[in-house]
């Protein structure tokens, strides 16, 4: 049969008009009509070229041999067409095999695939997507170089391809594997290292800044003069050695009695009793030098003679020593002979006493007199590693040892430059190992915060030992329903006939997830979630540190959510005043600046702590100004809406305390939001009931609610200045539960107290955070009302809104919750 002759365009059959299909493809365009059947022909180039080699002409070539007329009739039909449903057309068209109807031409399947590479770049044009060659305003697609289209549209398709499997779950696996991971090395470095933070309390640490030493892995709390006198009552505590046991003597005394002053005899005993609590606490300083023979008579009185023993113990010499007899050997040799006499008493003390024995601090050298240039650092640690050596190798067997007190060596070294003679220590770096020892003695007893040093894992109470078989049982029944319903579906799967090698369908579909899977999935995620805060917190599997703010610290993480805030804005729907993404937007950012401000610790420093006064009071507000506006609106009072609200505020907090073993008031903003909804709530439910409905209809209903808003002013004024009053009403069973701290009301009448107007704000003229807390309640509402006011400018401002502060914004409840244990977990 004799082959078709071209037409007008290459490769076209006899018919064929310029711009026009052919009678051909018009009779099978016709036909494909009448029987609904597709085109498979057009996904395919002709047979004659493969399409891979297709593609590669078609991306390096600049144009197409296409007719005129084809030519405008195409970009017509493309510009008719959406880029996605364009994409999409064509994503269909690749993946067809049929054969390849001669009728069709190759030119059209070459212009499909140029006009597909050009809306890669043109749908959304990049400035880096620019031809190095070309000039400026010359996009990609009109390079020069093939080679510069090819690499270009490689890392399109690679960046679909990336985000095709990188997607949100796959996200949370690798967060989940990554937590898991962590876990594991910190449960490996802690069981490899030792676990006992009392050890490294004493033997380790560095500065945060000029004055906050952080021990390496647990917290060291800032003990009050109360705590103090609390915890030592009836404690008689002794320290023997020289000038610098001295100093350490009277810095420990401070904490205590903070007027006491340095002053009388310096080389005799000083003895120092405290009668003001119930049983007296006595505290002696005894002249010691040198460790010879008088100080072991001393030591082998307690342990021997009749005198009573001290509780606690803390000795150390070795100056005076290396002065008297001029830095020799010999006299190394003979404290090392004293002391390995001494070692056994001292570890027999050990047995009923804290005894510790506090290593020499460095000296500096160039502020010595003339009378101490002998004293040398290098001497000094000869000294120290004798002691330590004797020391250790004579409680090596035993479990009641001599503690080697070597992380005020530490904070010397740091500040020893600051020292008036070279010899003895800043008062600072005292008041730092008096904190230590303090610290080391009274967490076992106050029990200050979880993460202190030389404190024991609480054990589980029975509430928590029921929370865990709970949430294990979810775990568990989940994991059976999920095989129940795989193993359902592996039963149902269709089959292939052998003898026709069709498929056979299944009489059923597989099941669909039911609701009971659902919710256990749920427990299931919950149960993860408090599992990681227990294991943070309450497990010692992490290491522990305390907060210390810097600006870099506060302010670098606020311009980057800023930026982020600012780069994902969008039109808001409606333009009205606190809209809901307005109000969403406004929660978002508020609630991420308050949760780096707990992180970073930036309470200390008094401009952000006023600040961040202003933000809790305008969440506050913003919570009832949407409870406020609910019933005001839709005028639902029933019992339904009151327990669906309370239910959603309170649900984390309470599995919180359970899981955690803490008291409601512990997380104190969900109760004073409760209590505030509550407020609102009884406030408009009262008789009469006036909604906005009935207030359109008669102005009086207005002046009827005003009366109801002046009344709850005048009950909060009331309590407010009235502590007694609110503690007796907070005090009943059950609130008292509910409530307390400590066994105490107060902690929630200061934090009622200081956001009472605004359900308020910082003054500048104010100088620390008591007139600070005085003065926010009354002047906070100017703030709250000057933003509202801005943000909400006709225009361009009240047009927009960040998505990314919004979508935090939903969630804002959940991060209030994740803030607060932050802020009461330091971690």
């Amino acid at each position: 049969m004799a082959e078709a002759e071209e037409g007008p365009g290459k490769g076209e059959p006899r018919g064929a008009v310029e711009g026009q299909p052919s009678p051909q493809q018009q009779q099978q365009q016709q036909q494909q009509q009448e029987t609904g059947e597709e085109d498979v022909s057009l996904g395919q180039p002709p047979t004659t070229t493969s399409p891979p080699l297709l593609l590669l002409l078609s991306l390096s070539s600049s144009s197409s041999p296409l007719p005129q007329g084809a030519e405008e009739k195409e970009e017509a039909e493309g510009q008719r067409r959406l880029p996605e449903e364009e994409e999409e057309e064509d994503e269909a068209d690749s993946s067809r095999t049929a054969a390849v109807s001669p009728a069709f031409p190759p030119w059209r399947w070459w212009r499909r695939q140029r006009q597909r590479r050009q809306r890669l770049f043109s749908a959304r044009p990049s400035a880096s997507l620019r031809c190095p060659c070309a000039p400026a305003a010359r996009s990609l697609p009109h390079c020069c170089h093939g080679g510069a289209k090819m690499a270009a549209l490689a890392y399109t398709l690679g960046k679909r391809e990336i985000n095709h499997y990188f997607s949100v779950r796959s996200a949370k696996a690798l967060a989940l594997g990554a937590v898991l991971l962590l876990a594991a090395c910190h449960a490996l470095s802690r069981r490899y290292q030792g676990g006992d933070s009392c050890e490294y309390l004493l033997s380790s640490g560095r500065f945060l800044g000029e004055k906050v030493w952080q021990p390496h892995s647990c917290m060291m709390h800032k003990y009050k003069q109360s705590e103090a006198k609390d915890c030592l009552r009836g404690q008689h505590i002794t320290f023997i050695g020289d000038s610098r046991i001295r100093q350490l003597f009277y810095s420990f005394v401070k904490l205590i009695n903070p007027q006491i002053k340095e002053e009388g005899n310096k080389h005799g005993n000083i003895h120092f009793e405290d009668k003001s609590s119930s049983s007296s606490l006595k505290v002696d300083f005894l002249w010691y030098p040198e460790v010879n023979s008088s100080m072991k008579q001393c030591i082998k009185s307690w342990t021997e003679g009749p005198s009573p023993k001290p509780n606690i113990i803390i000795a150390g010499a070795a100056t005076w020593s290396i002065k008297i007899h001029n830095g020799s050997n010999e006299a190394l040799t003979q404290y090392k002979i004293n002391i390995t006499s001494i070692a056994p008493l001292l570890e027999n003390l050990a047995k009923t006493s804290s005894v510790y024995w506090v290593l020499q601090d460095p000296v500096y050298e160039e502020m010595l007199s003339e009378s101490r240039k002998m004293i040398t650092n290098e001497k000094i640690d000869a000294y120290n590693e004798a002691a330590i050596s004797i020391l250790n190798s004579s409680s090596k067997n035993s479990k009641a040892k001599v503690k080697v007190f070597s992380a005020s060596r530490l904070i010397a070294e740091e500040t020893i430059i600051q020292s008036s003679d070279g010899l003895h220590l800043p008062e600072s770096s005292r008041e730092t190992s008096a904190m230590i020892l303090i610290n080391i003695h009274c967490n076992n007893i106050v029990k200050p915060i979880d993460g202190s040093c030389c404190q024991p894992r609480p054990p589980l109470t029975l509430i928590q030992k029921l929370a865990f078989c709970f949430f294990a049982s979810s775990v568990i029944g989940y994991l059976i329903l999920v095989l129940i319903r795989r193993n359902h579906h592996w039963k149902n799967k269709p089959c292939t006939d052998m003898e026709s090698g069709e498929e056979k369908k299944a009489a059923t579909n597989s099941p669909a997830v039911s609701i009971l899977e659902t919710l256990l999935q749920c427990l299931c995620k919950l149960g993860l979630i408090m599992g990681y805060f227990y294991m943070c917190d309450r497990a010692n599997l992490f290491m522990k540190e305390n907060k210390f703010y810097t600006h870099s610290s506060f302010f670098i993480p606020i311009i980057y959510i800023l930026v982020l805030g600012i780069f994902y804005t969008e039109n808001t729907k409606e333009t009205k005043v606190l809209n809901r993404e307005q109000t969403d937007e406004w929660k978002g950012w508020m609630q991420l600046v308050i949760l780096i401000y707990h992180i970073s610790g930036a309470s200390t420093f008094l401009p952000v702590y006023m600040h961040i006064r202003v933000l809790v009071a305008a969440y506050l507000f913003q919570t009832g100004y949407g409870h406020f506006s609910y019933f005001w609106i839709k005028g639902d009072f029933g019992i339904y809406r009151v327990c669906q609200v309370l239910f959603r505020l309170n649900f984390l907090v309470v599995v919180l305390c359970i899981v955690m073993d803490r008291p409601y008031q512990f997380y104190y903003f969900v109760p004073l939001v409760s209590v505030w909804f509550m407020i609102i709530y009884v406030t408009l439910a009262l008789w009469p009931q006036i909604v906005q409905k009935k207030a359109n209809g008669n102005c009086f209903w207005h002046f009827g609610l005003l009366l109801k808003l002046v009344f709850l002013f005048i009950c909060i004024y009331f309590l407010a200045y009235s502590q007694g009053t609110f503690e007796k009403i907070f005090s009943v069973w059950p609130l008292s539960k509910c409530f307390e701290l400590d066994g105490s009301i107060y902690e929630w009448w200061f934090r009622w107290k200081l956001d009472r107007y605004t359900y308020s704000i910082w003054a500048s003229s104010c100088k620390n955070k008591a007139e600070c807390n005085e003065m926010h309640p009354s002047v906070s509402v100017v703030q709250i009302l000057a933003f509202i006011l801005i943000r909400n400018i006709p225009g361009y401002v009240r047009s927009v809104y960040s998505s990314f502060f919004a979508w935090f914004g939903r969630i804002s409840l959940e991060a209030s919750n994740i803030t607060l244990f932050c802020l009461k977990h330091k971690n």
